[in-house]
Parts: C-alpha cells; sequence; structure tokens
C-alpha cells in the first residue's frame, strides 16, 4: 500500500459484495441547527445475511423486528451489556450485534487480514488511537491489534463512523475494487464521504473521519462466548 493510495478525498459509493454476517444500513446524521448529533434518535435497520465465505445475500429487517423476546426487553432497557455466542464465527466472517442502540462489529479476522493490520499502519492516521471518538480505547487493546491479548484475532468495533454517524460497509476483498485503490488490505469503507478503516477500525490519512472507530469494554466468557459493554472493572 502507498501513501497516496489513502489520500484521495473524493466521495465513495457502496457496491455489492459485503462480507458481514449481519450488516447495518442507516442514514448519515447530520447537525440540525448546528448542534451536536443526537444518538438517541439513531434509527438503525439491521441487515442479516448469510455467508458463504465471500458475499451473501441481505434481507432487511427492522432491529426490533429481529430480536427474540429477551433481546428485545435488554433493548428495551438500553442493553447495559450484551453476551454473544461466537462458535459459529469462523475466521474472515463478521457479525453485528445491537448494544445500547448502536451497531457493533465483530471480526474473526485470519492470519493473513492481521498481517494487513500491521502492513496498515504507516497509513492510518491515528495508528495509535490516541484520539478517542466517544470513548476511551480500552487499556488491554493498546496494542498492534486493537484486541484482547488472549483472543487477538477477534475485533470489536462500533460501526459508526466518526465523520457524520454513517455506517461504513465492509470491504474484506483486498485489491483492486470500484472507489478503492489497487492495493486496498481490506478494512471498511464509508459510502457517504469515503473515509477508510483497516481491519483494527484505524482511519486511514486525509480521509474526512477524524478520528478511529470506537472499541466498547468487552471480555471473553467460557463455552465460546463474548460479553460486550462489560469487563473485569464492571460494566461500562
Amino acid at each position: 500500500m502507498t501513501h497516496s493510495d489513502h489520500t484521495d478525498g473524493s466521495a465513495a459509493r457502496p457496491h455489492d459484495g459485503h462480507e458481514a454476517d449481519a450488516r447495518i444500513t442507516g442514514t448519515a446524521l447530520r447537525p440540525e441547527g448546528g448542534i451536536p448529533r443526537n444518538r438517541q434518535r439513531r434509527t438503525w435497520i439491521i441487515a442479516t445475511s448469510v455467508l458463504g465465505g465471500v458475499g451473501g445475500a441481505a434481507a432487511l429487517t427492522p432491529l426490533i423486528g429481529s430480536l427474540g423476546p429477551t433481546e428485545q426487553a435488554g433493548e428495551a432497557a438500553g442493553q447495559m451489556s450484551v453476551e454473544v455466542d461466537l462458535s459459529a464465527l469462523i475466521a474472515g466472517q463478521s457479525m453485528t450485534v445491537a448494544w445500547r442502540g448502536l451497531p457493533v462489529w465483530i471480526l474473526n479476522r485470519t492470519a493473513h487480514m492481521m498481517d494487513e493490520v500491521v502492513a496498515a499502519r504507516p497509513f492510518c492516521a491515528d495508528p495509535d488511537s490516541l484520539r478517542p471518538y466517544t470513548m476511551p480505547l480500552p487499556v488491554y487493546c493498546r496494542n498492534a491489534y486493537r484486541s484482547r491479548i488472549e483472543h487477538p484475532h477477534i475485533v470489536v468495533l462500533v460501526g459508526i463512523c466518526t465523520h457524520l454517524g454513517c455506517t461504513p460497509q465492509p470491504r474484506f476483498n483486498p485489491g483492486a475494487q470500484p472507489n478503492l485503490p489497487a492495493d486496498w488490505p481490506g478494512g471498511w469503507l464509508c459510502p457517504c464521504h469515503g473515509s477508510t478503516f483497516d481491519l483494527a477500525g484505524r482511519v486511514f490519512k486525509n480521509k474526512p473521519a477524524p478520528q478511529n472507530l470506537d472499541v466498547p469494554r468487552y471480555m471473553f466468557l467460557p463455552s465460546n462466548r463474548l460479553v460486550i459493554g462489560r469487563d473485569e472493572q464492571g460494566e461500562a
């Protein structure tokens, strides 16, 4: 990847071929009358897809309607923490869960993806996440992969662009494709204004988004489960 590959500030548009188990789509959040956007006004739509390795067809379902009774109760209560079963999340695939009304991505990175995270570091605007967006980077994720050392392949990110609150789209396939450089390493592309993020959620240089994607507090539980919004220190 060359520095110039990620300096084009032109707006980008999404294309077909997403690689997420469950995807979020939504409209950009614009300040009203100069007042900062209100996260409580966000309306998310879950696009659930079944993956066969690469790509997959998606069916749009309203967020609450896509959740079971117990999950609906958790959503109504603000979901202080959410437990997720990772047993079906194979390498190279991702899933999206709702936490406190926000989309949270969980990506199981392959060994090649991990290599691309290291290679992308010189091209990231804030490789060490020194400028947090809405929450500080957890201490246990302050490393090269922005993940916990006991499961470094798993990255957990809040799927909200730090520019205007749009929802970036997964572009996990490396290489040339519409609106991306020829040596694209894989990551996410924001369809609204062209910001791009690497496979650790770090924004590339010279993009509209000023900060990296947030990493919520989380921890792993027995039986291949993960809890978002809680760690060894308690509830986030």
